[in-house]
């Protein structure tokens, strides 16, 4: 008698592992190709899970129960998803089932779904439930209805997942005794857009009657993206779309060098990487364009990326006016769920010539024969994703370019230092655009000593008027005038969020701080709050001191908020300052109106965090600012020079984009720093040197591989201590046979976050695989504990 066929299916929900099944009655091992998703019991329920072997043969004396019914006709993974699943799964020491349950959209990775039947005679609608207690004879008659194309599935409505996101800006009209109204409207303003059970779990489950309240008051939108998922999306060969250029300018003598030094490699059958080195301004997207045009007439797949959201709407408006015959696809994780499902099985659901803009989530859409991938903006440090599954979106983008045989494109004025050190030792060649377009100079860098000058206005503050101290000087404030007063525009850098970041209670002499964290709570004067930006707790303000019931405040410290408050002193009447930072993007369509407001000229200033500094356009601000050039520089972390180069030269690339010439001004309380040296000359070659020789001396990363185990646990846990020793003991033993250099564990820089404390561990190897062993056996030490989360991150961004 012949064995009937089986399947290895990997879970995509609790247990998440691989388990086997034969083809169920009716249907064929044709009808369950490897990637495709289906529904099974386990246990007594179903769970939804994916393809991930056919054929293999089970265990002796094992008896095999049947999978119940397949989610799609056609896998939108296909072999070569389930190897990058393979390999993050590697990579994370995790079951394939876990990091598939995070990739794969909702409705794919649940058993919540409802079978749609239009031929007569059956059932109209069929929960997935009912269909598994069918005789054999009905569900042998809804397999034909299945194989004809008349029987489909969807999620049901309990499962909806709609999109929740701020429909206005604070400060909101609710009252303030309205406590869920508030904890509602915080979480979406910390957060941004999420969906709905998210929101329910760190919210309530009451969270949806808030929710509609809120609706009716227009500062909430509930977006399933159902309706405009269609429009959305579409695949190029079925909208007739042309896959040409648009007419374009010449290109310049140094693009064309570079498309002609590009060009063949995308034509050739291996995957490679090349570093795109060009100063700010020098054209690197036409040159991006260009290469897609290569890669999508050659009927290929391109992926453009950007490292946040505003950064992928402006290059994807640029690929919709260099293709106007083929409409691009917009992704990104702030849009509705159901978009973003629609677009996932759309990617996967045919091999037409596709080009995708997004942020690094769009790396994981299931395209196929994938000719291009660019990361624009490759140094910054969105690519990395710190929660759920951590991974740099560098190493995907490598491992999915080398198993397409795809050109990777990574473009920077200021690259990532291990990605220059790559190309410097020929790994990854390098293509230099070495001036901007037009033949415009670079703009002239000033430093500004902070020191004496913010001294003396303290001073004078405090004796005559008592206002809050400035944070520009009066050579910067001379200077934004004169733009103004001119016609031109300006940029003004402050990297720090809300008003102030910290409130001294003047009675009881202590900052108000975050009661589940060691740290002090901002002040958000639009939102009328404090706010503690690293577990989202949040009280009103103005309020009574928490630890003495006091009413005197003092402000200290200048925020981004502030300081767009403060211009209206400096600035002539009636001019308009925008601002731009984390708590506005959080509403993407918000951040659209006010690079579009500043665009268009309507505002003449521009204020903001580090977002102020990656890869606008806008040739008529002749002055930027970075108000204080020093904040970042000594946190804990050895990026973090690195980091401060990056965001102060690419915010220098926004001055003198235009006809007119452009200056920046630097406000530091360091200027005979070395480092504001290279700031000044625009000399990355000089400052990587420097860079390189500190890391080799100290063994960092070019020069090694840098693991960084997390471990917490609640404060009031008594056995905490005791249980990180322990980890931290049984990691030292086996680093020790394997040469791996343990640091730790020892407090983290931010020692208590959320009501856990928190410690780190740092683990240095020549090999990503001891880093692993090391690890496990920590893991293995702490797997009675439950209360203590371990994690590791491998080649960590975030050292805090």
């Amino acid at each position: 008698m012949t064995a009937a066929p089986s399947l290895a299916v990997a879970l995509t929900a609790p247990p998440y592992a691989i388990l086997t099944y034969t083809v169920p009655d009716g249907f064929t091992p044709e009808d369950f190709p490897v990637g495709l998703c289906l529904l099974v019991p386990v246990a007594g329920m179903l769970r939804a899970g994916v393809v991930w072997e056919v054929g293999t043969p089970p265990p002796e004396g094992v008896r095999l129960r049947p999978a119940l019914w397949p989610l799609e006709r056609r896998p939108a993974c296909d072999a070569d998803y389930l190897e990058l699943v393979k390999n993050l799964a590697s990579r994370h020491m995790a079951e394939p089932g876990r990091i598939l349950g995070t990739l794969l959209p909702r409705g794919m990775r649940t058993s919540q779904v409802v079978f749609e039947v239009t031929e007569s005679g059956l059932p109209r609608r069929i929960a997935a439930k009912a269909l598994s207690r069918l005789a054999p004879a009905a569900r042998a008659g809804l397999v034909a209805a299945w194989r004809e194309g008349t029987m489909g599935c969807r999620l049901s409505e309990e499962a909806a997942d709609p999109l929740c996101a701020l429909a206005a800006d604070p400060p909101w009209p609710v009252r303030p005794g309205a406590a869920r109204q508030i904890a509602v409207l915080d979480a979406l303003c910390d957060v941004g857009p999420m969906p709905l059970s998210d929101l329910k779990k760190k919210c309530g489950p009451d969270t949806l009657t808030v929710l509609r309240r809120l609706v009716g008051l227009g500062l909430v939108r509930l977006d399933d993206g159902a309706g405009a998922a269609e429009c959305a999306v579409g695949p190029l060969a079925e909208r007739g779309g042309e896959t040409s250029l648009a007419a374009m300018p010449p290109l310049t003598t140094a693009q064309a060098a570079a498309l002609e030094s590009l060009g063949p490699v995308i034509e050739a059958p291996d995957g490679a990487a090349r570093l795109v080195f060009g100063v700010t301004g020098s054209g690197k997207t036409r040159l991006y364009m260009e290469l897609a045009a290569k890669a999508l007439a050659r009927g290929r797949q391109v992926l453009l990326l950007a490292p946040e959201v505003a950064l992928a709407a402006r290059l994807h408006r640029a690929a919709a006016k260099a293709f106007p015959g083929c409409p691009p696809l917009l992704y990104h994780g702030y849009q509705p769920p159901a978009a973003r499902e629609f677009a996932f099985r759309r990617s996967g659901g045919d091999d037409a010539p596709r080009l995708v803009v997004g942020t690094r989530s769009a790396l994981f859409l299931p395209l196929r024969d994938i000719g291009l991938i660019v990361l624009d903006e490759e140094h910054d440090g969105a690519f990395k994703q710190e929660d759920r599954l951590p991974y740099q979106a560098k190493e995907v983008a490598f491992f999915r370019a080398r198993r397409a045989g795809a050109l990777l494109v990574l473009g920077s004025a200021t690259p990532d230092v291990k990605t220059f050190h790559a190309a410097r030792e020929g790994h990854v060649p390098m293509v230099r655009l070495p001036s901007r377009i037009g033949g415009g100079g670079m703009p002239a860098i000033e430093l500004v000593d902070m020191r004496g000058a913010q001294k003396l206005t303290s001073v004078a503050g405090q004796r005559e008027t008592g206002d809050r101290v400035g944070v520009l000087t009066d050579r910067a404030a001379a200077a934004l005038a004169e733009t103004v007063a001119d016609g031109d525009q300006a940029m003004i850098l402050l990297n720090r969020r809300g008003y102030a970041p910290l409130l001294f209670c003047l009675d009881c002499e202590t900052p108000v701080r975050c009661p589940h964290c060691d740290l002090s709570l901002t002040y958000h004067k639009d939102r009328e709050r404090l706010v503690c930006h690293y577990c989202g707790h949040s009280r009103p303000h103005p309020a009574p001191c928490p630890i003495c019931g006091g009413a005197s405040f003092l402000p200290m410290g200048v925020g981004a908020e502030m300081l767009e408050e403060q211009l209206a002193g400096i600035l002539p009447a009636g001019t308009e300052v925008a601002r731009l930072d984390k708590d506005i993007a959080r509403r993407p369509e918000r951040a659209e109106a006010i690079l579009a407001d500043f665009a268009s000229g309507r505002a003449k200033v521009l204020v903001g965090t580090q977002m102020l500094s990656k890869g606008h356009h806008f040739p008529d601000v002749t002055l930027v600012i970075a108000a204080d050039a020093d904040l970042g520089r000594n946190l804990p972390d050895y990026r973090a020079s690195e980091r401060t180069f990056q965001l102060l030269t690419q915010l220098a690339g926004r001055a003198g984009r235009g006809e007119r010439p452009g200056s920046v001004l630097i406000q530091t309380r360091m200027p005979d720093d070395p480092f504001f040296q290279f700031v000044v000359k625009g000399d990355f070659e000089g400052f990587f040197e420097l860079e390189l020789s500190r890391r080799k001396r100290l063994c960092y990363p070019p020069f090694t591989r840098l693991g960084l185990a997390r471990v917490s646990f609640p404060r009031e846990w008594e056995a905490g201590l005791t249980a990180v020793a322990a980890a931290g003991e049984a990691m030292r033993q086996v680093a020790a046979k394997l040469g791996v250099r343990v640091l730790g564990p020892a407090p983290a820089p931010l020692a208590l976050v959320a009501g856990r404390r928190r410690f780190h561990c740092l683990l240095k190897s020549p090999d990503w695989q001891c880093v692993r062993r090391v690890f496990a056996a920590g893991r293995e030490a702490l797997a009675g504990a439950a209360k203590v989360r371990f994690t590791l991150d491998l080649d960590p961004v975030d050292m805090l």
